[in-house]
C-alpha cells in the first residue's frame, strides 16, 4: 500500500530524496521546540541512474545510497522517500460518514476504478478521512491516493539494495507542504498566505502552490540547471563533469556572466512566470503573498532578487534548517550549501524526527 498519508514509527529514521541527478540523506532529531540535524549527506547520480524521477537502474541507486549511509556514520535503518507528484494520483472523495476503516477501504477500492486510469491490480492505494464534508453531516471527506506499483516498487527496491527498510512511501509535494512550516520565521504569517514554491532543480521545475500551508495545485515541466551546464559545454568545448564544475567554482571567462549567467537567469525568470500564469488561468486565485525559491538553481547569486523583481512578489530561498541546531557528524558548511535543494529530504526526515 502507499503510506503517503501514514505515519512512520518514531524511530531512527532517514528521509532519502531519489531526484533525477542526485541522492540527498538526512536524519533529524527533535532538539526541545526545534530540530537537530543528526546525520546528512549528497551525492551526483550517474546519468541515466533516474529518468524524469523514475529510477532505472535499482543496483546503481542502490549502491549510491549505501554509500551515503556509510559516509554519513548514521545507524538509522528505516528510511522514507518519496514519489514525484506526476507520479500521483490524488483525489478528495466524499464517503458515507461512520464507516470503519476496513469498510472504507473496501468502499475505496469499489469507487477507485473511476479515477485512476490504470488497471486496479497495477496501483497502490491508501486513504485518510479528511473530516466531514460541507453542509453534509451524513458524509465525509476522503483523501484518495494512487501510484503505479511499479514506481514504488523500484524505489523500495533500491532502498533494500542500500540496506534499509522502507517505513515510508510518500509524495513530494506533500513532504514540502510538511517543511513549509520551518520557514514560517523567513516568510510572516505563511501559514495564513497564498504561497508559491518553485522547486527548481537540474532537469525538473516544479511549482507547488499552498494555500494556508495546504497544497492546492503542483505542475511540473522540462527546465532546469542543465540547461545552463549545456550552454557552458557548447560555448567553451568542456566536457559535461568540467562544465559543471565550473558553473559551481568558477574559473570561467570574464563575459561568461553578461553572455551566459545572465540569459540563463532571464530564462528561469520567464519560466516561473509562465509557471504563475498557468496556474492562475487555471484556479480561482489571482494573486501571491509570496514565492519560495528552492531546488539546486535557487541559490544563484541574484535570482530571488530578479524574480521579486520581475513579479513584483516578496520573494526569498529556502533554508528549512535557519532554525536547527548542527550535530557533531554534520558538515554544516556543506549543509547551509545545499539547503535550498533539501526541502523534499527534510520533509521526508520530519515524518518520524523523534
Amino acid at each position: 500500500m502507499l503510506r503517503a498519508l501514514g505515519q512512520a514509527k518514531a524511530s531512527r529514521t532517514l528521509g532519502i530524496d531519489i531526484s533525477s541527478t542526485t541522492v540527498k540523506l538526512l536524519e533529524l532529531r527533535r532538539d526541545g521546540d526545534h530540530y537537530r540535524v543528526e546525520s546528512y549527506a549528497v551525492s551526483p547520480l550517474p546519468a541515466e541512474a533516474v529518468v524524469e524521477k523514475n529510477v532505472n537502474q535499482i543496483e546503481v541507486v542502490g549502491a549510491l545510497i549505501s554509500d551515503l549511509v556509510s559516509r554519513s556514520k548514521t545507524k538509522a535503518s528505516q528510511a522514507v522517500a518519496a514519489v514525484a507528484g506526476s507520479s500521483v494520483i490524488v483525489k478528495t472523495i466524499a464517503m458515507p460518514a461512520g464507516l470503519s476503516e476496513e469498510d472504507l477501504e473496501a468502499q475505496l477500492a469499489v469507487e477507485a476504478d473511476q479515477y485512476i486510469p490504470y488497471p486496479l491490480e497495477e496501483v497502490a492505494l491508501d486513504f485518510e478521512e479528511l473530516g466531514p464534508t460541507g453542509g453534509r453531516g451524513d458524509q465525509v471527506n476522503v483523501l484518495l491516493a494512487a501510484c503505479r506499483r511499479e514506481t514504488i516498487e523500484s524505489r523500495v527496491d533500491a532502498l533494500e539494495v542500500a540496506g534499509l527498510t522502507p517505513a515510508v512511501m510518500d509524495v513530494e509535494v506533500l513532504a514540502m507542504e510538511r517543511a513549509m512550516a520551518l520557514l514560517q520565521s523567513q516568510m510572516p504569517d505563511a501559514s495564513n498566505q497564498v504561497i508559491a514554491m518553485v522547486d527548481i532543480g537540474a532537469s525538473m521545475t516544479t511549482l507547488s502552490v499552498f494555500d494556508s500551508g495546504e497544497s492546492v495545485y503542483t505542475r511540473e515541466q522540462l527546465f532546469g540547471g542543465k540547461q545552463l551546464t549545456d550552454e557552458i559545454m557548447n560555448r567553451y568545448g568542456l566536457s559535461f563533469e568540467e562544465a559543471g564544475l565550473a558553473k559551481k567554482q568558477g574559473g570561467l571567462p570574464e563575459e561568461y556572466e553578461q553572455d551566459v549567467l545572465n540569459p540563463f537567469r532571464e530564462a528561469v525568470v520567464q519560466q516561473v512566470s509562465r509557471s504563475l500564469q498557468f496556474f492562475f488561468s487555471s484556479s480561482e486565485y489571482t494573486e501571491l503573498d509570496g514565492i519560495i525559491l528552492c531546488g539546486g538553481v535557487a541559490a544563484m547569486s541574484g535570482l530571488d532578487a530578479l524574480v521579486a523583481e520581475r513579479l513584483n512578489t516578496v520573494t526569498i530561498v529556502a533554508n528549512p534548517f535557519a532554525g536547527m541546531s548542527v550535530g557533531p557528524r554534520v558538515n554544516a558548511k556543506a549543509l547551509a550549501k545545499d539547503a535550498p535543494a533539501m526541502m523534499v529530504a527534510c520533509g521526508l526526515a520530519m515524518r518520524s524526527a523523534g
